[in-house]
């Protein structure tokens, strides 16, 4: 299911911004990422959503994030390694598949990401966890 399809499109305030390669989700809480069928994430992807969301990321505010992998396309694992390295504003991670092989994939990536990294079965147990997070507690109680 796409973002804009379920019902927390409807519940949570974002910005959607679009890409040649996708769309990311800008909420409160996560930036959720749609990205197109058969690409390939590498280093000049990751550069590019890097510098759109600079001010997001390195101000510091703890933010999560969700890979929603309706579509098939491939990661380099690696960039999970070097995005840990140089940042600290994620505080977990989400991988909703809709495939064994995807499933198969986030695992390997999960090997490569220091925080906590969740696969989910759907959109909806991704955005519930992530907003259950103790690091949002206070986000969650105030609205």
């Amino acid at each position: 299911m796409k973002f804009e399809d379920s019902k927390y499109s409807k519940l949570l305030t974002y910005k959607k911004e679009e890409f040649s390669f996708g769309t990311i989700y800008v909420t409160e809480y996560f930036l959720l990422s749609e990205l197109n069928e058969g690409i390939h994430v590498d280093h000049h992807i990751a550069s590019e959503l890097i510098s759109r969301f600079s001010d997001h990321i390195i101000k510091g505010t703890k933010t999560g994030y969700i890979a929603n992998r309706y579509n098939s396309y491939s990661f380099d694992p690696q960039l999970w390694v070097d995005f840990n390295n140089d940042y600290d504003s994620f505080v977990a991670s989400a991988i909703v598949t809709y495939s064994d092989f995807s499933y198969l994939n986030a695992s390997l990536e999960k090997q490569f990401f220091s925080k906590s990294l969740k696969r989910c079965n759907s959109l909806e147990q991704a955005i519930e966890w992530m907003m259950n997070l103790k690091e949002f507690e206070n986000k969650t109680s105030q609205n």
